[in-house]
Parts: structure tokens; C-alpha cells; sequence
């Protein structure tokens, strides 16, 4: 007989083992934590700002002009619900004799339509007379509305305004006028119809990030000169 060898039993395969995710390294994880502790801080700072803004640095009852800071048109020209918010306040102030005429303001800057040409054609609409309407036509941000306006107001020597914008839009325009050789009051326009809480909190939340980029940016950046 010839001798055959036992065969060799055939080792099986095993299956690779999966490799262990890759963990974030130390200083991915420091630089995602102090990222969010600045982003957490600046929205702090702007929040806190808000709180602390001036809305008057007068205690005067009487103005020589009623500013309205810009607000768009829509698509067609048409004044957009805020827009008219704002005009109504401004008309009814004047018919209360807060001041004798209206200053408004904002250019061309969301669409083709000039915000305040605008408003001006809105607030004649209402009843006033064109003699008491001033139109501010190129300003292209908050900062602008109030700069342009007070050179139409130091042209006239006037020296005292009544600011008319939305309740969120004040506490920003608080910091902006109060870096101005005016005197002045914010005003809140009431809308004309009740406004969603999600509408309001993305307003204000709107409202707090543009704060921070004044405060971060803006007011270095984009000086008013007298």
C-alpha cells in the first residue's frame, strides 16, 4: 500500500475586523468649544446690548422733525405691512404736533424701489401736505438713515428729532443716534395687525445678530461725519 499523508485541515478565512472610527483629535475638540463659547459670547454681548440702549437723551415733548429710518417696499412698489406700520405712527405724531414735519429715509436697497420716495408718497396719501414731507433717498442701512437725516436736519438747523421704527428695530437705532449730535427719542410703530410669536422671535433674533455686527464691525467701519 502506498502511504498517503493526512490532508491538512484548510484554515478558515476570518473576516477583517472593522477598523475603529477615527476619534477627533484634542485640538479639533478645543477649537469646536472655544468656537461656540465666542459665538455664545457675542450673542450675549449683543442681547445685553439691546437691554442697555439708550432710547432717548432728551426729555423734550416737542421736535422739529419726525424721522422715519427705512423699511422696503415690495416687489410692486407697494408699502409693505412694517413699512406702513411706521408711516401710520409717523402721520398720527404729526397730527398730534409732536413735530411739524417728516423726515424719511432709505434708498433703493432691497428691490428697484426707493424706501423712502416710497413712504413719502404714502404718508401725502394720508394728509400731509408735501411742504412738510423730506425725502432722504440713498441711505442703504440704519446707520446711513440716521446720518443722511441729520445733515437734512443741520441744513435747517434743526436739532431735536422723534425716530419712528418697529419695537425690535429701536434698541439698535438706540446706539446708533446716540453716537449723534442730536436730540432725540425712539418711537415705537404698534403693526397694524397681530404678529406671530415665530415672526417676533425670528425678528428679534434678526435683530440681536445685527446688533452684534454693529457692535463687532460696522460702527467702526461706517462712521457718520458731521
Amino acid at each position: 500500500m502506498t502511504y498517503k499523508p493526512p490532508r491538512r485541515p484548510v484554515p478558515r478565512r476570518q473576516a477583517p475586523r472593522p477598523r475603529p472610527r477615527s476619534q477627533p483629535r484634542s485640538w479639533q475638540v478645543r477649537l469646536a468649544v472655544s468656537a461656540a463659547a465666542v459665538v455664545l459670547a457675542l450673542l450675549a454681548w449683543g442681547a445685553i446690548a439691546r437691554e442697555l440702549a439708550p432710547l432717548s437723551n432728551t426729555t423734550i415733548i416737542r421736535f422739529d422733525a419726525i424721522i422715519v429710518l427705512g423699511s422696503s417696499a415690495d416687489s410692486d412698489g407697494n408699502p409693505t405691512p412694517q413699512q406702513l406700520a411706521r408711516v401710520n405712527e409717523a402721520v398720527h405724531e404729526y397730527e398730534l404736533g409732536v413735530a411739524p414735519r417728516l423726515i424719511l429715509t432709505g434708498g433703493a436697497v432691497y428691490n428697484r424701489f426707493v424706501e423712502a420716495r416710497v413712504m413719502a408718497q404714502t404718508a401725502h396719501a394720508m394728509g400731509i401736505p408735501e411742504s412738510a414731507i423730506y425725502v432722504e433717498p440713498d441711505s442703504q442701512d440704519t446707520i446711513q438713515n440716521g446720518c443722511y437725516a441729520m445733515h437734512i436736519m443741520k441744513v435747517h438747523r434743526w436739532r431735536a428729532a422723534e425716530v419712528i421704527s418697529n419695537a425690535s428695530h429701536l434698541p439698535r437705532a438706540g446706539l446708533i443716534f446716540s453716537h449723534l449730535p442730536l436730540q432725540w427719542r425712539m418711537h415705537s410703530a404698534p403693526p397694524l395687525q397681530p404678529v406671530p410669536v415665530v415672526l417676533a422671535v425670528t425678528g428679534t433674533t434678526i435683530e440681536t445678530l445685527k446688533t452684534v455686527r454693529y457692535l463687532v464691525w460696522t460702527r467702526q467701519m461706517e462712521r457718520c461725519e458731521p
